[in-house]
């Protein structure tokens, strides 16, 4: 259930720097983009601010398309997810003082907190602790499923290196899709897993629910990271009934969710950037 305000406990959970904290925004094609930006906190009961120090293609977007989803997962294991506007960005005041004060800003030799974002809270849920059990027995089917979903043609989206990063039990995987309000919202998939270079597959799980609300055909993306933080964001068509891979059988099959990749983009710093489709090299000129 959404609240409309935060209460003292989020403030403080959203406060450390150490963190999982992701914000969906839409593109300039109405697509859904995720990028991990742990300077989420909450300012106050109806407020976000965002600290921006590495240019990314979400505070562009932001600006442009004000609708926003969030999610934060604190170092035990709780989530919060909810939708927010962004509403304005400073280059001074007191928050742009307070996150340059912290440890991994203030004392960093090369750059700082640059600009501070303002978003006006619209909705939140949680505290809700992740439900292990049910994330291990929808990895374990999605494990058994996947090598049966892999289509017979596809472009080679995800390169090889990347794989494991999606695919290690201890990937943290969240998918987002816009909701029928035209907010961009965010799911954990925990249990997702490649089904070849051009396809990522998952067994609904614990949050089956919310993922039974995506139309079939809708354009969605995952964004996938582990420990290490080396990250990606990959994008693509959603389907509850995927066709069947070339060692597939209905059975086989059965139950599963897949995404067919058409995008994929290096989410992690220093230097982000889209990898497929592949752009043509460009000359370096002097301006």
């Amino acid at each position: 259930m959404l609240r409309n305000n935060f209460d003292e406990a989020d403030i403080a959970a959203f406060e450390p720097a150490e963190k999982v904290a992701l914000v969906a925004t839409i593109n300039d094609e109405g697509e859904p983009h995720v990028s991990l930006l742990t300077t989420l906190s909450a300012l106050g009961k109806n407020e976000l601010t965002i600290g921006e120090f590495s240019r990314g293609l979400s505070k562009g977007f932001m600006k442009r398309r004000p609708a926003v989803g969030f999610l934060m997962m604190s170092l035990d294991r709780r989530l919060w997810r909810g939708q927010a506007r962004w509403k304005r960005s400073a280059k001074e005041g007191p928050e742009y003082v307070r996150y340059n004060k912290q440890p991994m800003f203030r004392y960093n030799s090369y750059f700082g907190i640059n600009t501070v974002h303002y978003l006006d809270l619209v909705g939140v849920e949680g505290p809700e602790a992740l439900p292990m059990a049910g994330i291990v027995a929808a990895s374990l089917a999605t494990a058994l499923k996947a090598p049966f979903a892999r289509p017979a043609l596809g472009n080679p989206v995800l390169p090889a290196f990347l794989i494991p990063i999606l695919d290690a039990l201890d990937s943290l995987n969240f998918l987002s899709f816009i909701d029928e309000e035209g907010f961009p919202r965010l799911v954990p998939v925990l249990q997702a897993r490649s089904a070849g270079p051009s396809r990522i597959v998952f067994t609904p799980g614990p949050w089956g629910a919310e993922l039974g609300s995506i139309l079939e055909g809708a354009k969605v993306a995952l964004f996938s990271m582990n420990l290490k933080m080396e990250s990606f964001l990959a994008r693509g068509l959603y389907s509850s009934r995927p066709d069947r891979g070339a060692a597939g059988t209905r059975r086989a099959c059965r139950g599963l969710a897949c995404i067919d990749l058409d995008f994929l983009y290096d989410s992690a710093p220093p230097l982000h950037g889209q990898v497929w489709p592949p752009r043509p090299l460009e000359a370096v000129v002097e301006a």
